[in-house]
């Protein structure tokens, strides 16, 4: 599993609280910009419409070599997923605040899986907390580090 493409705002951004795995549906040209790495995921959402999945948002740049029929950038996607998933994701999002973000695109085979996960948005001094607690994490293992080498 190697990834394509990752949303590192996603974990600054959001308490994840259940991830899921989707397929989602692409064109040819779609399928070879994203093997060039050629997309972005920072900025994307995902919303179950009609019990549907779309993902907005999302960026996969033109393929270079394309021809006339080449593919829209930031077309909605749909993502592949079972009943009884958009069921439990419907009730997971019907909470106030909660979305879908997508994590990250990998390939899985041949094919190109989405991870998406159920986020409730962080405020702002839940962002500072994080980040107290990353300098208290690497303050602690720093003194460790410095004890072991006495």
């Amino acid at each position: 599993m190697s990834n394509i493409l990752t949303n590192a705002k996603a974990r600054r951004d959001f308490h994840l609280l259940d991830t899921f795995e989707a397929g989602i549906v692409l064109h040819g040209t779609e399928v070879k910009a994203l093997r060039a790495g050629r997309g972005q995921i920072a900025d994307a959402f995902a919303k179950i419409e009609n019990g549907e999945v779309f993902l907005y948002n999302s960026h996969i740049d033109e393929y270079a070599q394309g021809n006339r029929q080449n593919h829209a950038p930031k077309a909605p996607r749909k993502l592949l997923l079972h009943r009884s998933e958009i069921r439990r994701l419907e009730a997971a999002v019907a909470a106030k605040g909660r979305v879908l973000v997508p994590l990250a695109f990998y390939w899985k085979g041949s094919r190109v899986k989405v991870s998406l996960a159920v986020g409730q948005s962080k405020q702002e001094f839940d962002r500072r907390e994080d980040i107290r607690q990353r300098e208290a994490d690497r303050e602690l293992r720093r003194a460790t580090l410095h004890r072991q080498k006495r």
